[in-house]
């Protein structure tokens, strides 16, 4: 998923996503540990997903700050 479309969620839905995305990433990472994962490359991607998630929580939190 795009940074430029996590920016336009809301904080709440951020923080589902977040929670979908950690989700995620224990199934692939089951998958992987049990040999049937198949597209050992998403793993990568759902981290990616998590980091920019986080980032854009973390500024909108720094940004409240500020004001």
């Amino acid at each position: 998923m795009k940074a430029s479309e996590l920016r336009d969620l809301t904080n709440g839905e951020l923080q589902a996503k977040l929670d979908e995305a950690y989700e995620e990433l224990l199934n692939l990472r089951f998958n992987q540990s049990i040999g049937q994962l198949k597209n050992t490359n998403r793993i990568k991607e759902v981290k990616r997903d998590i980091a920019r998630i986080k980032t854009i929580l973390r500024e909108r939190q720094l940004a409240m700050e500020m004001k």
